[in-house]
């Protein structure tokens, strides 16, 4: 496994994590927690499609294949309903910033990943030079 799809996974699973708990709060009624619904979708359901999004693109691989690539996106641009940046304006910015923020970062390290994977593997990564070698 190299060092790029462990970044991938790791963010991958930071997301389940945070919504996972989200998710839990919702349940057991702790504030800060997500409203029970959206005008366009209940969030729990949204929540457990999220993270279930999130952990097929791990067993798939996050980086591998155009389906983990597309899966690890899918995941991330979900997450940031919950997580994006609209969040600074919510009325609870003040309780839920340290998820808001680990959750954004969460998302452009898997943006970024996928970005260099796709690049790579359509042998236009602008990076490498002829003195690197093969990879």
């Amino acid at each position: 496994m190299t060092h790029h799809d462990r970044q991938a996974l790791a963010a991958l699973t930071t997301l389940i994590l945070l919504q996972s708990i989200m998710l839990s709060a919702l349940y057991a009624g702790i504030r800060p927690h997500p409203p029970v619904a959206t005008p366009l979708f209940g969030i729990a359901p949204f929540l457990g499609a999220s993270v279930s999004v999130a952990l097929s693109a791990m067993i798939v691989q996050p980086l591998s294949s155009a389906t983990g690539r597309g899966l690890s996106v899918m995941a991330a641009l979900m997450a940031l309903v919950s997580f994006g940046p609209q969040k600074y304006f919510d009325a609870q910015f003040a309780l839920i910033w340290p998820a808001v923020i680990l959750g954004q970062l969460a998302a452009i390290v898997i943006f970024a990943r996928v970005l260099s994977a796709s690049r790579h593997e359509d042998g236009t990564d602008k990076t490498a030079t002829p003195c690197d070698g093969p990879a």
